[in-house]
């Protein structure tokens, strides 16, 4: 008998359906595409100059694990200035990505069979993170009734075994529901953190993104810096995905183990990138060059809820943050479905609400991270397929 030379964990990771649905997008240019979770801007050029420089500056080394301090240093500002959030170099590590610093904390935290609690629906990378690293991830279940809010009494629900849960990761603005956390809501998670003795995750990387709203910072809450790590991503705020880069606050001595495990897994982020990260966090210019990106954003938003508010049989909460819409629907059939009879039928890419997790079913997930014209059309025959299923 011949043994599987694949794992059991990478077989069974979710995700397929969107890698699936948008590599055939991909491939067909009559498609338009609501699938991708990245912007559609180009880094600023003031941050492109200033990678050019360092590669002229033959900057090409590694940088220590923890990041260069040049990058430290603006982040710590940028944290107290912007977040409330006071954090010395210490408290700081740098990534590749937000989401390499929510493997590095899960993996300095959780032991084998201790339970993470996840938004669900939620970013379909939270899952898997928390079951490659052996750990049991627990659904926080969040309803389109209660405005996909992750509130205290809804944590409290979940909750079976206090002494198992570890950690919870929250995110906002969430991806893919568009939900921004509220004070008050954040303050109902606190008091859960604090009652547990839980961790909190604070997936933050939309933070910019929000529209009639203000973003708040867990972290910033009174007595909470010990038990909060607050992660961030130069990649949606200033359209850098490929630079990859992020970074995380938090507890010394969760950064500590952070840092220590860093050099197993991608020794350091790209130093080019980090320098890149200080010019983003430094020059002026990016303030002006992220306010216009959020407003285009903010005109997409509103074309698209508009839009989708017309289709019978779609009912849909107005986003307050990010660049997704999350409507959920009433057709006789799974998001999958749904998902390949538009892609079929009206040549539409969607991504299904099924991908997010067990309570995404019965939603499908729009990015607006798209031209107006390609909104336009694509709305225009997303309505008129389904129209047939009426």
């Amino acid at each position: 008998m011949v043994r599987p030379r694949i794992s059991k964990r990478q077989v069974e990771l979710p995700g397929a359906n969107i890698v699936r649905l948008l590599k055939i997008a991909e491939e067909d240019r009559e498609i338009i595409s609501f699938g991708p979770g990245e912007p559609d801007f180009s880094a600023p050029e003031h941050i492109r100059e200033a990678v050019k420089k360092a590669m002229d500056s033959e900057m090409t080394h590694y940088s220590p694990a923890s990041g260069r301090s040049e990058l430290k240093e603006a982040i710590i500002r940028k944290l107290r200035k912007e977040n409330g959030i006071n954090a010395g170099d210490e408290n700081i590590i740098v990534t590749c990505g937000s989401m390499e610093g929510i493997f590095l904390s899960l993996a300095a935290l959780i032991d084998p069979g201790e339970e993470v609690l996840v938004p669900d629906p939620g970013f379909l990378g939270y899952m898997p993170t928390v079951e490659i690293l052996n750990g049991y991830p627990v659904s926080v279940r969040l309803s389109f009734e209660n405005g996909f809010d992750m509130d205290g009494d809804t944590i409290r629900e979940s909750i079976k075994d206090p002494e198992r849960v570890k950690a919870m990761i929250i995110n906002t603005p969430s991806n893919p529901t568009g939900t921004v956390l509220r004070k008050r809501i954040l303050e109902e998670i606190a008091e859960v953190a604090v009652e547990n003795d839980i961790v909190i995750l604070s997936d933050e990387a939309y933070e910019k993104l929000i529209y009639g709203e203000r973003h708040v910072s867990i972290g910033s809450l009174n007595g909470m810096e010990d038990y909060v790590i607050t992660f961030h991503s130069f990649s949606k705020t200033f359209a850098m995905p490929g630079f990859r880069l992020g970074y995380a606050c938090g507890p010394e001595d969760i950064i500590k183990a952070m840092v220590k495990l860093h050099p197993y897994t991608t020794v350091c982020a790209p130093t080019m990138s980090q320098i890149a990260g200080a010019e983003a966090l430094t020059n002026k210019e990016s303030e002006r060059c992220i306010e216009e990106m959020r407003r285009s954003y903010d005109e997409r938003r509103k074309l698209i809820l508009k839009r989708v508010r017309e289709i019978e049989g779609f009912d849909v909460l107005e986003p307050r943050g990010a660049f997704y819409l999350f409507p959920r629907f009433n057709y006789r059939m799974k998001s999958v479905e749904l998902c390949e009879y538009l892609l079929d039928k009206a040549k539409v890419a969607v991504v299904p609400g099924s991908d997010f997790g067990r309570y995404g079913e019965g939603f499908i997930r729009l990015s607006y991270a798209t031209s107006l014209e390609r909104i336009k059309e694509g709305m225009k025959r997303m309505k008129s397929a389904l129209e047939e299923l009426r």
